[in-house]
């Protein structure tokens, strides 16, 4: 019996022990989404081109923290009271209006898409790990590398190449603000061909970027203050 629960216990260490030294590998080398292994092991395409923060356009970062986690230099991978506002206002489980940047990498690198209070509760230890050791630069890194821009597109160098037939590097404000406003569901929201309430919802998070604090990325991506 004590060699039975000494194994279940080692069993219930290795996911937390994976996790914490992928974490410290990742910190050094951009990994692939759980989407893009799932894609890689089903035979589909993938198009990705890893690149560094200071190789990307600095109005892309800006608008993706704009837009998806205005408090992203403020908080330690979690912003708790939005966590607990949107909890409390969903019955059918916790959307992304309650995640942080940090906790949507936890999500990409180590957890499932679906929906489910089981998952964020996952997502919260993992994304306040990951800001521990990651610097806040890294962390915009490598979710600007693994997100989803659209069937088998990931990255901001794939996404820029794909809709604007440009490197990322050369993005403008409104492409950038027209990549981050798709970036809930790049599947309907087209950043070359946007809807006018996407387009309206691009020129709203361009607004925000005045109040939106980014100095904690301004060493990552040169000339963004």
């Amino acid at each position: 019996m004590k060699r039975l629960l000494g194994g279940l216990f080692g069993l219930a260490l290795l996911p937390p022990a994976a996790i914490a030294l992928l974490g410290l590998l990742y910190a050094v080398a951009t990994p692939p989404s759980t989407l893009m292994l799932g894609r890689w092991l089903t035979g589909r395409d993938v198009d990705r081109r890893t690149t560094t923060l200071g190789e990307i356009a600095p109005s892309l970062p800006a608008a993706v923290i704009a837009a998806e986690d205005a408090r992203f230099c403020l908080h330690s991978g979690v912003d708790w009271d939005a966590l607990r506002l949107v909890m409390e206002d969903d019955e059918d489980g916790p959307s992304r209006g309650a995640s942080t940047l940090a906790m949507q990498v936890a999500k990409n690198l180590f957890l499932w898409p679906s929906r489910s209070y089981i998952r964020k509760a996952l997502e919260i230890p993992i994304a306040l790990y990951l800001d521990l050791i990651w610097s806040k630069p890294r962390m915009i890194e490598i979710y600007l590398n693994i997100a989803e821009w659209g069937e088998g597109v990931f990255g901001a160098e794939s996404a820029a190449r794909r809709h604007f037939g440009k490197s990322a590097r050369d993005l403008n404000p409104r492409e950038a603000a027209l990549l981050a406003t798709s970036l809930p569901n790049p599947f309907l929201r087209d950043p070359a061909k946007p809807s006018r309430r996407q387009r309206a919802l691009a020129a709203t998070v361009l607004d925000r970027l005045r109040d939106t604090p980014l100095a904690c990325i301004a060493r990552g991506t040169p000339g963004n203050a």
